[in-house]
């Protein structure tokens, strides 16, 4: 797989082409405006603008697949796309299980209130052997 620096040589390229292109189109637009233009010089700038024109689409085509590749999260040699959705799914899951514990321990301790509590209809002194409270 090409590298960061490949990518951009591939659209260095690219520009390079889409430059020819536009000069091959004014050369086959300058040799139609002549009065005595000459139809094969005229043909052969028509054709060598489609030509680079059809490299061009293709070249931008690879790379706009690629692009797409990177953002939809597929796993490739230079996207840290995937490891920061992975990093954010824990910190989300992290949250999730605090949240968990929180209400854990909030009703762990409501019971331990509700046990420490006394009953109604209870005294509240200590009980004697016989059952009586003192």
């Amino acid at each position: 797989m090409a590298g960061p620096m490949e990518r951009i040589q591939v659209l260095d390229d690219i520009e390079k082409d889409i430059i020819t292109c536009l000069q091959c189109a004014a050369q086959a637009l300058l040799e139609l405006g002549k009065e005595k233009s000459s139809q094969k010089q005229a043909e052969t700038n028509t054709s060598q603008f489609l030509r680079t024109l059809s490299q061009v689409e293709s070249k931008l085509s690879e790379q706009i697949n690629y692009l797409t590749q990177v953002s939809t999260g597929q796993p490739h040699e230079g996207s840290g796309y995937a490891s920061q959705k992975v990093l954010q799914m824990a910190w989300h899951r992290l949250e999730h299980v605090r949240s968990w514990v929180n209400e854990l321990d909030r009703l762990k301790a409501s019971h331990l209130a509700a046990a420490n509590r006394p009953l109604p209809g209870i005294p509240n002194g200590s009980m004697t052997s016989s059952g009586t409270s003192t």
